[in-house]
C-alpha cells in the first residue's frame, strides 16, 4: 500500500475516532438543556445507559465479524450505523425517542474503535505501530478536552440537534476517504457466522450491564432484579463457553486465552479499568462537596489526566522501540499505584492541586500500559484473529470500568450511610445536596457531619480502587519476557483459525 493511501486512510480513521470518542464529552454537555425541551427527566440517565450499554455490547462483536468479513466491509457499515443514529437523535421528539436513537448510535460506536486499531495492526509495521498508537490516543486525548467546548457552543448559539447532526458530514467524508484509499490486506477467515455465540455473549452482556445500571443507585435499588440479571448473565456466559468451544468459527476464541500474554493484557485491562474509572467518578464529587469548589475547577481537577495519559500514551509507544514491553508496563502501573495511593490520603484540607497531581499519575500509568499491551497483543496474535483479539481488549477495559462505577457507588454508599448513622444521622434524612447546594438550608452540624462522613466514604472508595490497581500490577508482572514485533504463537492459528 503506498505511501499516500496510509495517510489518507490514518487521517480517516483519525476523524471517526474522533467522532465516536467525542460524543460523550459533547452529549454531556448538552444534556441539560435537551432534558429541558424533551421533558423525561426521570429517565434522564438512560441517555447515556443506553450509549453505554450498546456500544459495549457489540465490540467483541464487529472485531469478530471483521475477522470474517475483512476490517473495510464492517468498519464502514458501523461508520454508517453510527451517522444515522446521531441523524436520527437530532430528529428526536420525546425523551424514549432519544434513548431509542442513542442505542443505535451505539451500536455503530462500539465497532469504530476496535476496528479503527485493529486496522492499525493491518496496515502498519511494529515500529510504525509504536508511533501511530501514540497519535491515537492524542485523539482521544483531544476530544475530551474540547468536547464540553463543542457541547456548550451549540447549546447556547446554534440548537442542540446539531450536536448530533455534525457527526453526518464527518463521517460522510471519512468514508469517502476511506472507499478511496483502504484496500483490505488482512486474510478474511471466511466461514459462517456463529450465530448461537454471538446471542450468548450478547445476551450476557446485556444482562450484565442492566445488572450494574440498576446498583448504580446504591441501597434504593431493586436487589431482586439484579439478583436475577446476574443469575442470567452468569448463565449465558457458561453457557457461551461450552458453544465456543464446540463452535467451528467462535465468535469468541478461547484459545486466546491459552496465551500468557492476552491473559496479562486482559487481567491488566480488566483492573486497571476498574481503579482509574471507578475512582475518577467520584472526584468531581470529593472536590464540590468537601472542598467546597466550583464545578468548573472540579471538572478542571480531571484534567491533567487526560493530558498525562496522552503525552505518556505518545512517548511510551516509542520507547517501546528501544525498551521491553513489560518493563515499560511495569512502570506504568506503578505510576498508577502512586496515584491511587495519593488519592487515598484525601481529607477536608487537602488542596486541590493535591488531587489533581494524583490524577495526573493515574493518566501517565494508563498512558504507559494500555497502548503498550494493545500493540504488545497485536504483534504475537495471527492475523486472522487480530479484530477478535483488539476488540477484546478494549472490552474487557470497558467492562472492567463499568464495574468499578458501580461497584464503588455501593461501596460510596454503604460507607457513607454507615458513618452517618455512627453520627446520629439518619440516612434517609439526608442529602449530599445539602453540600452542594448553598440554599439546601442545612444546619452547620449537619453539613459538617455530612462532610466527614463523605470524606471517609471516598476514601474507602479510593482504598477499593487502589486494590484493584494492586491487581492490575500483578497481571502485568505476569506477562512473559517474550520479544515483539513477530507474531509467533503459531499454536493460536491452528486451534482457531477454521480451515479454508
Amino acid at each position: 500500500m503506498t505511501g499516500r493511501r496510509l495517510y489518507v486512510i490514518t487521517f480517516a480513521m483519525m476523524l471517526s475516532l474522533f467522532l465516536a470518542s467525542i460524543e460523550a464529552t459533547v452529549v454531556a454537555t448538552a444534556m441539560p438543556t435537551i432534558a429541558a425541551q424533551l421533558g423525561g427527566l426521570e429517565i434522564y440517565a438512560w441517555v447515556f445507559s443506553a450509549y453505554l450499554l450498546t456500544s459495549t455490547t457489540t465490540i467483541p462483536i464487529f472485531g469478530k465479524l471483521s475477522d470474517i468479513y475483512g476490517r473495510r466491509r464492517i468498519y464502514l457499515l458501523a461508520v454508517v450505523v453510527f451517522m444515522l443514529g446521531s441523524a436520527l437523535c437530532g430528529q428526536a421528539q420525546t425523551m424514549p425517542q432519544l434513548i431509542l436513537f442513542r442505542a443505535l448510535q451505539g451500536l455503530g460506536a462500539g465497532g469504530i474503535q476496535p476496528l479503527a486499531f485493529t486496522i492499525i495492526g493491518d496496515i502498519f509495521t511494529f515500529e510504525q505501530r509504536a508511533k501511530m498508537q501514540g497519535l491515537f490516543s492524542g485523539v482521544w486525548g483531544l476530544s475530551s478536552l474540547i468536547g464540553p467546548l463543542v457541547g456548550g457552543f451549540f447549546v447556547d448559539y446554534v440548537s442542540w440537534h446539531w450536536v448530533f447532526y455534525l457527526n453526518v458530514p464527518f463521517g460522510l467524508l471519512g468514508i469517502a476517504l476511506m472507499l478511496a484509499a483502504w484496500r483490505d490486506v488482512n486474510p478474511r477467515t471466511g466461514g459462517s457466522v456463529d450465530y448461537l455465540g454471538a446471542a450468548l455473549l450478547s445476551g450476557g452482556i446485556v444482562a450484565l450491564m442492566l445488572a450494574l445500571f440498576e446498583l448504580r443507585t446504591g441501597l434504593q435499588t431493586n436487589w431482586r432484579v439484579i439478583g436475577f440479571a446476574l443469575l442470567s448473565a452468569l448463565v449465558m456466559l457458561i453457557a457461551l463457553v461450552f458453544v465456543e468451544r464446540r463452535a467451528a468459527n467462535p465468535m469468541l476464541p478461547l484459545a486466546l486465552f491459552r496465551e500468557r500474554l492476552f491473559v496479562s493484557a486482559i487481567g491488566h485491562g480488566f483492573c486497571a479499568g476498574f481503579a482509574l474509572f471507578g475512582s475518577a467518578a467520584f472526584v468531581p464529587l470529593f472536590v464540590q462537596a468537601v472542598l467546597g469548589l466550583s464545578a468548573t475547577v472540579a471538572g478542571a481537577t480531571l484534567t491533567p489526566q487526560l493530558f498525562s495519559w496522552t503525552i505518556a500514551s505518545i512517548v511510551g509507544t516509542r520507547l517501546l522501540l528501544r525498551y521491553h514491553f513489560r518493563s515499560l508496563a511495569l512502570s506504568g502501573v506503578t505510576m498508577l499505584l502512586l496515584g491511587l495511593t495519593l488519592l487515598t490520603q484525601v481529607s477536608a484540607t487537602t488542596p486541590q492541586w493535591v488531587l489533581a497531581i494524583g490524577m495526573a499519575l493515574t493518566g501517565v500509568g494508563m498512558g504507559l500500559s494500555v497502548p503498550i499491551f494493545l500493540i504488545a497483543v497485536q504483534s504475537t496474535v495471527p492475523r486472522p484473529l487480530l479484530g477478535a483479539a483488539t476488540s477484546t481488549l478494549q472490552f474487557g477495559r470497558s467492562i472492567g470500568g463499568a464495574i468499578g462505577t458501580s461497584v464503588l457507588g455501593v461501596v460510596l454508599a454503604v460507607r457513607l450511610a454507615g458513618s452517618l448513622v455512627a453520627a446520629g444521622s439518619d440516612p434517609n434524612q439526608v442529602s449530599v445536596d445539602a453540600l452542594l447546594d448553598a440554599n439546601a438550608g442545612a444546619s452547620g452540624a449537619l453539613t459538617d457531619a455530612l462532610r466527614g462522613a463523605l470524606t471517609g466514604a471516598v476514601q474507602t472508595v479510593f482504598v477499593v480502587a487502589l486494590v484493584a490497581g494492586v491487581g492490575a500490577w500483578i497481571a502485568v508482572a505476569f506477562a512473559p519476557r517474550v520479544q515483539i514485533g513477530t507474531r509467533v504463537p503459531v499454536r493460536v492459528a491452528e486451534k482457531s483459525a477454521p480451515a479454508e
